[in-house]
């Protein structure tokens, strides 16, 4: 009892500790927002604002193409194997059954080709079917990619044309105040320099999210052409 007194007594000497360092990291974050605002402001809010924008709809497009290329991705090795077993046993309604089920571009080229091994089409027409019906997912892949990469392009233009923009203010300033004296030109510069990093910092978030992307489609194609490739030996086997 008296060990669990002094367990007691020391968790509660801590309590005060812990909650200090919980308002100081509720304060760093407040004044990184405060900070984060005011440079967003200084930078000036109506261009600043295209940068944002540049930024949310990039964003938009990145969480969109995550959840498909999530949704794409399945358990490839255990869909070519149930598929395989069923043409083994010269069961191509429940391949096509199993395929059927299954979501993805993967078992939906399965599908394409079991469709048309059912309809008795030859060999090379099957073949046709899953090559055509690939590049077709491989397209729905890769949709979106381009918004991507032009936000990532536009990004650091936009603040490249801040920069220019807070030259011409800061020469404006010094014409109206016919002095060339560093606090007539500060202004204008840190409205060029903000835009600039606002710019590269988007571009570079976006750049990190788009090769994450096309390493999952990468992925997911390379998938598509051996699961392929798996399927019309199985085919071939079948049909001996």
């Amino acid at each position: 009892m008296k060990k669990f007194f002094l367990t007691l007594a020391a968790v509660a000497a801590m309590v005060p500790a812990f909650a200090q360092e919980a308002a100081e990291t509720v304060e760093e974050s407040s004044n990184f927002h405060h900070v984060l605002k005011t440079e967003f402001i200084d930078g000036g809010p109506s261009f600043m604002a295209f940068v944002a924008l540049a930024l949310v709809l990039g964003m938009a497009f990145v969480i969109e193409r995550i959840i498909y290329l999530n949704l794409a991705e399945v358990n490839t090795k255990k869909l070519v194997s149930e598929v395989e077993n069923a043409l083994e046993a010269h069961n191509i309604d429940q391949a096509l059954e199993i395929s059927k089920n299954t979501r993805g571009p993967i078992a939906s080229i399965f599908t394409q080709a079991l469709i048309r091994l059912k309809d008795g089409q030859s060999l090379e027409q099957v073949d046709a079917a899953i090559t055509s019906y690939g590049a077709l997912q491989s397209g729905k892949l890769e949709t979106n990619l381009s918004w991507i990469t032009l936000f990532i392009a536009m990004a650091p233009s936009l603040g490249f044309l801040g920069t220019a923009i807070g030259m011409i203010q800061a020469f404006d300033d010094i014409v109206k105040a016919g002095d060339i004296s560093p606090t007539v030109v500060a202004s204008g510069m840190k409205v060029a320099l903000i835009t600039t990093v606002g710019g590269i910092i988007v571009a570079l978030v976006l750049q990190v999210f788009y090769n994450y992307l096309l390493s999952k489609v990468e992925g997911i194609v390379g998938d598509m052409e051996d699961a392929s490739i798996s399927l019309l030996d199985a085919i071939i086997k079948m049909k001996k």
